[in-house]
């Protein structure tokens, strides 16, 4: 089986959040199973510094924008074994951020995304790598399976290709204005409710939903809630329509990255059974957030895209109350500037309880998942989330909403409190959210609870090969299903 990923951004070239791990990590778990998997992505500006091995193999490709062709060209690189194609049209990516800045989105993302949803399909007629699956991600991708249905649908090379849609997040639709659509190169039929109109707009996303073969979220629940008036997004009812062909799969974590037994970002390697090293972490973590060093203090933590969604209006809120705790409190991520601000005021109130840094660090990412002692996602709507996989990993115990990915992997009965492995709340509200953090540290002043609690943490398995195992099941489906539409 061959399969050419696809997706606009991956680690270690290029993140901003979650689905950057998942296109790092899953196609090397494909590929233990004998998948034969390709990547491609954007290239950005910053990845030559990063010292990977790019080669430029002659893949020229043209690309109809509007009435003009745009001119780009394919460089290939290799990572865990895998071949990446970078899509390189400077006037569009090389830039110091991936989709916007602080102050809101580039103006011409609808025009970016069109040109690299059509050059995957020209490079596989460059590159000769003809997939018979294409894995696509979010809006940035999801134009592709509309190019297959439409523009190339003779195209003798590329009219056998499946396709499959992944949603990791619906709340990010790609939605631009209707005078955009002279850009696409397709005909004013498809712009209707049936296809890609939404309001008067164009909708990338939901473009990809009606045109894949197969659709999937990352967790059971988040399929099943995106349904819903509440979670859909204004996209309920077209993800109703493809509910036959509609699935979820919780993402996996890569525990070759992430482990406290092997970790080189960590100043002390520790295990399940041999948890020392733990608190050697938190004390460095402490200490490299200026915070006062002390095994007794209980550390929570968030790292996360500071915005509503993640429910940072919750914790600025509830904050304080939460320090009358005894708890400090470290926060590392990037997002909206209110939250900046809002964060920074609170630390600058509370220098000996509360510290963060306003950036993406993957060593300090390491060393928070480490030294912490519990690791708060209070989440308006989380479609997986990876970080309480990471926390679970680390023996960090996580407190979250009980949302999508957060309730299908984090477990808290209270009648059977011997299976629980985090703390869950359901309500989003403050007292909802404190009061899980309560019980948290209710246990936390019990050491031997504690202890066991942690070591439950560690023994979970959220390894990428079980996930795998399911995607390659889905790009079957995915194939027998192109051969009957």
């Amino acid at each position: 089986m061959k399969v050419l990923f696809v997706s606009s951004e991956a680690v270690p070239f290029a993140k901003t959040g979650g689905l950057a791990d998942v296109a790092g990590a899953l196609p090397k778990a494909l590929s233990r199973l004998g998948v034969e998997v390709r990547v491609i992505l954007p290239k950005y500006k910053g990845i030559e510094e990063k010292g990977l091995p790019i080669t430029y193999p002659g893949h020229r490709i043209s690309v109809p924008i509007s009435h003009r062709m745009v001119e780009g060209e394919v460089a290939e690189s290799r990572y865990n074994g895998v071949t990446v194609y970078l899509v390189e049209k400077d006037e569009y990516y090389y830039r110091d951020d991936l989709y916007s800045t602080q102050d809101g989105d580039f103006i011409d993302n609808a025009e970016r995304f069109i040109f690299f949803s059509r050059a995957i399909l020209e490079a596989i007629k460059a590159t000769k790598f003809v997939p018979d699956v294409i894995h696509c991600n979010d809006w940035q991708t999801a134009l592709v399976p509309v190019f297959l249905r439409t523009a190339y649908r003779q195209e003798p090379l590329l009219r056998r290709i499946a396709s499959l849609l992944t949603i990791h997040n619906l709340g990010y639709q790609g939605v631009f204005w209707h005078l955009d659509w002279h850009l696409l190169n397709i005909g004013w039929e498809y712009f209707t409710p049936n296809f890609l109109e939404f309001y008067s707009k164009i909708n990338f996303l939901k473009g990809g939903i009606v045109f894949s073969d197969i659709i999937n979220t990352v967790s059971k629940k988040y399929s099943e809630e995106i349904q819903t008036p509440e979670f859909g997004s204004g996209l309920e009812g077209v993800l109703r329509t493809r509910r036959e062909v509609l699935y979820g799969i919780v993402n996996g974590i890569d525990y070759d990255e992430w482990s406290p037994e092997t970790d080189t970002y960590i100043p002390a390697n520790y295990s399940a059974e041999h948890l020392a090293g733990k608190a050697v972490c938190k004390a460095a973590l402490q200490k490299a957030f200026g915070l006062p060093v002390g095994h007794d203090r209980p550390v929570i933590s968030s790292i996360s895209r500071l915005a509503d969604q993640k429910g940072f209006d919750l914790v600025s809120e509830g904050l304080e109350r939460m320090l009358s705790s005894g708890v400090q409190y470290i926060l590392l991520g990037t997002g909206e500037r209110k939250y900046h601000e809002l964060f920074s005021e609170l630390a600058q109130k509370y220098p000996r309880s509360v510290s963060l840094k306003i950036a993406y660090d993957n060593a300090l990412a390491h060393l928070i998942e480490a030294g912490s002692d519990m690791f708060l996602m209070p989440s308006r709507y989380e479609p997986c989330g990876l970080n309480q996989l990471y926390s679970l990993r680390y023996g960090t115990v996580p407190i979250v909403r009980a949302v999508g990915g957060l309730d299908d992997t984090i477990k808290d009965e209270p009648a059977d409190p011997q299976s629980r492995t985090g703390f869950k709340f359901g309500d989003y509200t403050v007292d909802a959210m404190l009061g899980a953090v309560e019980r948290a540290l209710a246990v936390h002043r019990s050491p031997e609870d504690w202890k066991l609690l942690v070591g439950r943490c560690m023994r979970q398995n959220f390894s990428w090969e079980k996930s795998a195992e399911a995607y390659k099941a889905l790009y079957e489906k995915a194939i027998k299903h192109h051969e009957f539409r």
